[in-house]
């Protein structure tokens, strides 16, 4: 196991589910909890989070099609090199149904293998929420829990658990065969001429992005990078400087494009999300849709507030998402224009 994960480390492979944490420090954190654990050595689990609930976002979904020897070759060096009991793919509701019979069979393959692995239904954006995720494997309501502890201390039925995206799996799979190429997928859509699922350096600008896959629109643009809810927004000269992290994604709008439809399009899903946990999420997001459809104009002296709140005493991401998409298009496009 340390062999693998010092070359995780020089690989310098990062979760890239949205949070980017670098995936050899999360080994490193169950391999010393399973030593420490009162469960006992190698009782543990990993996870494979393939919800995938972001708009706009659709790498893993595309990895599972295509590239899904690889993700469960993935998922089978993480169990063998932690010991852990089991491998779980908290799996997209609507990719399941499209993948049953394929996805099936390589789990019947694992278990002829020796690999204990199953699937669940992910039907949820906050499912994709790690905590979430536990609670809803474990039957419980899918909603996030407080952290400390972390899932690598206590995770699935208070065992380490190791919880990876889709992606990283894949890349962990082409690090153990020394093929990784500092690449990722990228998720391109939007008002361009071709939308689709592109493989490229990460070292790429978002601007060299839309160029090399000629997706640069015709008419004045911007762009959403990371997420086409969560993403921070750009506009079309600061895309010439900004790589895209997070879950990979560049959505692409015109800046002709309605403004309060725009806003409400964010506002609206992050509501209908909020699992209902805490109040300044569950309140603040209906009262933010609800400020947008009572003003033909943006009210943006009565949002600050409600967004400040979010940010702040929100108890998971989901809340403190809410101001990234909303203050970045005021303050890089709607200011400027």
């Amino acid at each position: 196991m340390a062999d693998l994960i010092l070359k995780l480390q020089k690989a310098n492979i990062i979760g890239r589910g949205g949070a980017e944490y670098p995936a050899h420090k999360k080994w490193e954190a169950v391999r010393n909890a399973l030593n420490q654990s009162s469960k006992g050595p190698g009782l543990g689990y990993v996870i494979c989070n393939a919800s995938e609930h972001e708009p706009a976002v659709s790498k893993d979904h595309f990895i599972l099609e295509h590239h899904a020897d690889k993700l469960f070759e993935g998922m089978k060096l993480a169990i063998k090199e932690t010991g852990a009991r089991e491998g779980i793919f908290s799996l997209n509701a609507k990719y399941y149904a499209t993948m049953k019979t394929d996805l099936d069979a390589r789990i019947a393959a694992a278990k002829k293998d020796g690999f204990s692995m199953r699937i669940v239904e992910a039907t949820s954006y906050i499912g994709g929420e790690e905590t979430a995720l536990l609670n809803a494997i474990e039957g419980r309501r899918c909603e996030p829990r407080l952290k400390p502890p972390f899932p690598t201390q206590q995770g699935l039925h208070g065992a380490p658990t190791l919880i990876h995206n889709v992606e990283t799996l894949y890349d962990i799979a082409l690090v153990a065969e020394g093929t990784y190429d500092d690449k990722r997928f990228y998720t391109v859509s939007g008002a361009i001429p071709h939308p689709g699922i592109y493989r490229l350096p990460v070292t790429l600008t978002a601007l060299q992005i839309l160029e090399q896959t000629e997706n640069v629109p015709q008419q004045e643009f911007f762009a959403q990078l990371g997420g086409g809810a969560s993403g921070t927004v750009f506009d079309q000269q600061q895309l010439a400087h900004e790589t895209v992290h997070g879950a990979g994604s560049v959505v692409v709008h015109l800046l002709k494009e309605n403004p309060r439809e725009l806003l409400l399009a964010w506002l609206n899903f992050f509501h209908k999300e909020s699992c209902g946990k805490c109040t300044p999420c569950r309140e603040g997001t209906y009262q933010l849709v609800r400020l947008l459809e009572d003003h033909k104009r943006i009210p943006w002296k009565k949002m600050q507030p409600i967004l400040e709140v979010l940010e702040k005493t929100s108890f998971c991401a989901l809340g403190r998402s809410v101001p990234i998409p909303v203050l970045s298009y005021y303050r890089n496009v709607l200011k400027k224009s």
